[in-house]
């Protein structure tokens, strides 16, 4: 303590601030600091991180700052010690003129929880101000008849600073006539007023050169000087006399320039020159010269400046009254600004952000800002809000903070984005009001699966299509956005006999279209049914499945296939019996065919292609029903060959034929004796040839052959040139009939056994009849025996045998005579 007194005062006043400032706790959510104005940059204010309970470097990571309504920020958060410092320079006078008190306030935010907190600094007066005069010179003119004890009111001088540090005393120059006494106001100022302690003699002395000088409290003192020129006059024994002591006047602050707000009145007990009063408004280093404007005749005072209630709620008007010989008398003048709703709320944004996520919980904050009103009482009552239907409300907190946060969790799909207006209104009359917008983005999350238009979808594709056509595209929609809603589609697992499903369609991840990777065939299969997933590129993705119904569309490319009748397989003819008695309609047979094709495709008619008999035999066009046309006669043959053709209804239609062997007779012993004589069906599609009918045909093959080659090895001994087996039937006509006396029989034999034989390309189609004899043919005649010999004879086999050929033979059917 001995160590503080020992130091300067100004230094030991600093001191002990800081001292009050640290002693000093926060309660009620308010921390208060004091500190000296004009101290250096950097000066140590108060611990904000021990008044807050946090360790120092803790406020800079909760991200702490000061915020403020738009003033110069006059202090700073030290991060390093979490210390409140002097961000520049601190007038006192500039900020709070002569008030009592001087107090800073704003407020310090905790981002990391918006926290806020209030502070209220105090500003120390320090004696920076010396006292001023408003003019250098006054000039006092006095009657030398002025007794001594008279009093001259001096013009008083003017202190920035408060307290100790404000004007405090008077002091003039030692002289021989006047002395100093100084007069406390009401309003606790004080007034020099100069006393006349001896008369005056103007002969002796006509003027007095006087200095006032005015001193302060501070440490170390300041003061100001005036100086005083006292004219010796005659006679003017009395000052004016204004009519009241002190005025007083209300003005709202929206009051127009020009407009006359008060009259100020003082008399003059003298007379003439003596009793003219002039009024003066009393120059001083404050503004309120600026804003009125007195008439020196008439003492009226009128407003040259606009008034604000916001920059000054009070003017203090010093009028002098002087008479014409120049003594005068000092009044004051009060002027109350009275508040008018001209200032319409203030936001100041503190924190905000641009976009939250549409999972957000309620509660969520979305902006915190201050409002403010520069008006007072009612007319800076402010209250805040929001247009309905919004999912957001706001929150008060202190100091006319609020909070802007969720009432629901926000869906994107439905809105994206949000311009809210927050209108701030205060309670004048009329009221005023402000907006502040505030443009919010909903960010995206996966929170929608793909969907389909429809919960199923059905295709068609014709069979036989080409590898790689496409057949059906389906689409899905995510009301997402970005990743979340590109969507790709897949084939779900499955078989389609036996085989993977994917060896038979694929899908276009990008596109959904539907692709054939093999030639389908409808009478394989004729439905396939699979699932597609749509599947978002969300994290974690979503997906959804639809079951797509591809149906085959059959096309024409089965050819009917015949049934009934069926080529026999155990060496029968085949043949169909029609009794010679048969009325017209006989049911003789029926032709079933089937067609693999479905539809028009597969629908089936009859029709009769060829018949050795036209007109004995109809054929139903739809039924296949083979019936007797008319009557059967007795000329009509034996054996009667039909060729019947099934067609479909396809485009283009396919067909197919079966040979009929129909065989006329009225008894069965008939029809076992010409058995023989009767030429069974050929039809390309049978294939019942068995082994035993090729051993038969092959040995009455090899017996004929063998007799052959011996009748001619007994005639051509005789021969000795090649022209033998060269010759035709010419090449023997010089041999004598007498010689092939006994080749009769044989030719008789040889057409007497001869069979037939139905070839067809393939083996397994042929078929034999064999052996039957032919009456008809052994009745040959003796001409033509003596006509024709042996050996010429066969030399025309292969040409009749072409002809019987191409009179016989059927579609995909061959028939040889041997």
């Amino acid at each position: 303590m001995a160590a503080l007194l020992n130091l300067p005062h100004r230094r030991r006043f600093v001191l002990l601030c800081l001292l009050w400032a640290a002693l000093w706790k926060v309660g009620a959510g308010q921390m208060r600091y004091s500190v000296p104005e004009e101290i250096e940059k950097g000066s140590f204010v108060g611990s904000v991180a021990k008044d807050l309970g946090l360790e120092p470097l803790a406020l800079a990571e909760r991200g702490a700052r000061i915020v403020s309504r738009g003033r110069t920020q006059l202090f700073a958060l030290n991060p390093r010690n979490g210390s409140l410092v002097t961000a520049g320079r601190i007038d006192r006078e500039e900020l709070c003129a002569q008030s009592a008190r001087c107090l800073v306030s704003f407020n310090i935010l905790l981002e990391d929880k918006l926290s806020i907190y209030s502070v209220e600094v105090e500003i120390k007066d320090i004696n920076d101000n010396a006292p001023r005069f408003g003019v250098e010179e006054v000039e006092l003119k006095i009657s030398e008849t002025t007794m001594p004890g008279f009093r001259i009111p001096l013009k008083s001088a003017h202190d920035a600073d408060v307290g100790e540090n404000t004007l405090q005393k008077y002091e003039i120059n030692s002289n021989d006539h006047f002395s100093l006494d100084v007069r406390s106001g009401m309003d606790g100022n004080k007034y020099p007023e100069l006393v006349l302690g001896r008369a005056l003699d103007r002969e002796k002395e006509a003027v007095h050169y006087l200095v006032l000088k005015a001193l302060d409290g501070g440490d170390p003192i300041r003061s100001g000087t005036s100086r005083i020129r006292v004219t010796v006059l005659d006679v003017n024994d009395n000052a004016p006399v204004f009519t009241q002591p002190e005025y007083r006047v209300s003005v709202p602050e929206d009051t127009p320039v020009g407009t006359r707000i008060l009259t100020v009145t003082a008399t003059d007990a003298d007379e003439g020159y003596n009793a003219q009063v002039t009024y003066f408004l009393e120059k001083n280093p404050e503004e309120t010269s600026e804003v009125f404007e007195l008439k020196s005749s008439s003492g009226e005072i009128t407003i040259i400046k606009s008034l604000d209630y916001e920059d000054a709620k009070f003017h203090e008007i010093d009028i002098e009254a002087q008479d014409g010989p120049g003594l005068l008398t000092r009044m004051k003048v009060i002027v109350t600004v009275l508040d008018v709703n001209d200032n319409v709320p203030e936001f100041y944004m503190t924190s905000a952000t641009s976009s939250v996520p549409e999972d957000s919980p309620p509660g969520t904050i979305i902006a915190l800002f201050n409002v403010h009103d520069r008006d007072s009482g009612q007319n800076a009552f402010i209250t805040c809000s929001l247009p309905e239907n919004l999912p957001f409300k706001l929150e008060r907190s202190v100091d006319n903070y609020h909070r802007l946060v969720t009432t629901r969790v926000l869906d994107r799909e439905q809105f994206s984005s949000y311009n809210i207006t927050v209108t701030a209104k205060d309670g004048g009359s009329p009221s005023l009001s402000t907006d502040a917008y505030i443009l919010l983005q909903v960010t995206d999350i996966n929170d929608n699966p793909p969907t389909f238009p429809h919960t199923s979808y059905s295709a068609y594709i014709p069979e036989n299509n080409p590898r790689g056509a496409s057949i059906f595209s389906v689409m899905a929609c995510d009301p997402d956005s970005n990743d979340n809603a590109h969507v790709t589609y897949s084939l779900a697992e499955d078989t389609l006999q036996s085989a993977p499903l994917s060896s038979y369609i694929s899908i276009n991840s990008d596109t959904g279209v539907l692709y054939a990777l093999r030639s389908f065939d409808y009478e394989q299969f004729c439905e396939l049914q699979l699932w597609v997933t749509a599947q978002d590129g969300g994290n974690p993705p979503l997906s959804t499945n639809v079951s797509v119904n591809i149906f085959v569309l059959d096309q024409n490319d089965n050819t009917p296939e015949i049934l009934y009748p069926a080529l026999p397989t155990d060496g029968s003819t085949g043949v169909e019996l029609a009794p010679r008695s048969a009325e017209p309609g006989y049911l003789v047979t029926k032709v079933v065919a089937v067609d693999r094709d479905s539809g028009q495709n597969a629908w089936l008619s009859y029709r009769l292609l060829k018949a050795s008999e036209p007109g004995l035999f109809a054929v139903g066009l739809h039924t296949g029903e083979v019936r007797t046309a008319r009557a059967l006669l007795d000329r009509d043959a034996l054996k009667q060959s039909l060729v019947v053709v099934v067609q479909d209804h396809g485009q283009p239609p396919l067909s197919a034929t079966v040979t009929l062997t129909v065989a006329v007779a009225d008894s069965i012993p008939d029809i076992l004796t010409d058995l023989g004589s009767l030429k069974p069906s050929v039809d390309p599609g049978d294939s019942s040839l068995t082994l035993y009918l090729v051993v038969a045909v092959a040995a009455v093959s090899c017996v004929f052959l063998a007799f052959v080659i011996v009748l001619l090895a007994l005639r051509l001994r005789h021969w000795h040139t090649s022209r033998l087996f060269q010759a035709s039937g010419s090449g023997l006509a010089g041999v004598p009939a007498s010689q092939f006396v006994g080749v009769d029989g044989v030719r008789a034999f040889l057409q007497t056994y001869s069979h037939e034989v139905s070839l067809t390309a393939d083996s397994r189609g042929s078929h034999v009849i064999f052996p039957q004899p032919n009456y008809a043919d052994t009745l040959i005649s003796q001409e033509s025996c003596e006509k024709k010999d042996f050996v010429s004879e066969p030399q025309f086999l292969p040409e009749d045998k072409e002809e019987t050929f191409s009179q016989s033979r059927e579609p995909a059917n061959h028939t040889r005579k041997i």
